[in-house]
């Protein structure tokens, strides 16, 4: 029984290119140089049972990604095999899908309670019909099933949302707000954190022996957006932690046993975006591998050796 994972979207917030910006990677996008491919904004579909698909975040693009995934797209009459989704945290583009997912099909929707209650207080939300779509609030540390597989949430070093931001904001907690999930079937196990603010001690030893970690790649450089010329943010800042320098994810993972190692929720001002770039054969040469749309991880068998090729080839 093997763990089959498709990317449904690769990119940061806002996609790539994204649409109102002309920064050096994004120009590339726009005039269709072949050294890029365009990405969608995160999430991923797990096959958490036979032929049923859990998403790992509702991307405001879900919809396109449904069109361009042939596994969750519908079988029947209203009948479709993404039963239920599990959210990492509330930031718009991880929860924004969540409204395509109106037309009443029947779903469960993970999250914990600060995540959930994010959830609960936006009332456009109010579209999930409460008869179709039930919530169920999920503890830190505790495993629990989802069709055939087990999963289990834990906290990351991380922030509220943008949208949520106060003078108070403290970034790095580790609680509820940004989660890691950890995904177990069929013998094989995949970490999934898409969002992280530090590479701490206990982020590195949940990660240790998986056969495949999903990682936040938002940035190269810790003050990529400034150089670009498009924000004044760092990484840091923005509650995620960069590729490379000091505390850097590059470095941080050294020595970790993972299988592989795959960067998603990558930014429209990465350069790793970029096949040939110096960044990306930097990545590459530290054993990383960077992730694009309908990109498929295929696990199998208690070793979680890799059963099947990739749909899509990682080089952009």
């Amino acid at each position: 029984m093997a763990l089959r994972t498709v990317v449904l979207g690769s990119a940061a917030g806002g996609g790539y290119p994204q649409w109102n910006c002309r920064c050096s990677v994004c120009a590339l996008a726009w005039e269709g140089d072949p050294r890029v491919k365009r990405r969608t904004q995160s999430s991923i579909a797990v096959e958490t049972g036979q032929g049923l698909w859990t998403l790992f975040n509702a991307s405001p693009d879900l919809r396109s990604q449904i069109l361009a995934t042939p596994q969750i797209q519908p079988t029947g009459l209203r009948e479709t095999p993404i039963r239920s989704v599990a959210l990492t945290n509330g930031d718009v583009d991880h929860v924004d899908g969540l409204i395509t997912l109106r037309e009443r099909s029947p779903l469960t929707l993970y999250g914990t309670p600060e995540i959930l209650g994010i959830v609960d207080a936006n009332p456009v939300y109010g579209v999930l019909a409460r008869d179709m779509v039930a919530k169920s609030s999920v503890t830190l540390g505790a495993p629990f099933a989802i069709d055939e597989a087990t999963v289990e949430f834990f906290g990351v070093p991380g922030k509220v949302p943008l949208y949520l931001e106060t003078e108070s904001l403290v970034i790095g907690d580790v609680g509820g707000e940004t989660v890691g999930v950890d995904i177990r079937r069929g013998g094989s196990r995949l970490v999934y954190i898409p969002g992280c603010a530090v590479v701490n001690d206990d982020v590195l030893a949940r990660v240790d022996g998986a056969d495949a970690l999903l990682f936040d790649g938002t940035v190269f450089e810790d003050d990529e957006m400034r150089k670009a010329g498009v924000g004044v943010k760092t990484g840091r800042r923005m509650g995620h932690v960069p590729m490379s320098g000091d505390g850097g994810s590059l470095d941080a993972f050294k020595g970790v046993k993972v299988g592989r190692k795959i960067y998603i929720h990558i930014n429209n001002t990465n350069p790793v975006l970029i096949s040939g770039s110096p960044e990306r054969r930097a990545v590459e040469a530290a054993g990383w591998e960077v992730s694009e749309d309908g990109m498929e991880i295929a696990l199998g068998g208690s070793t979680g050796r890799r059963i099947e090729a990739d749909r899509g080839s990682t080089a952009a």
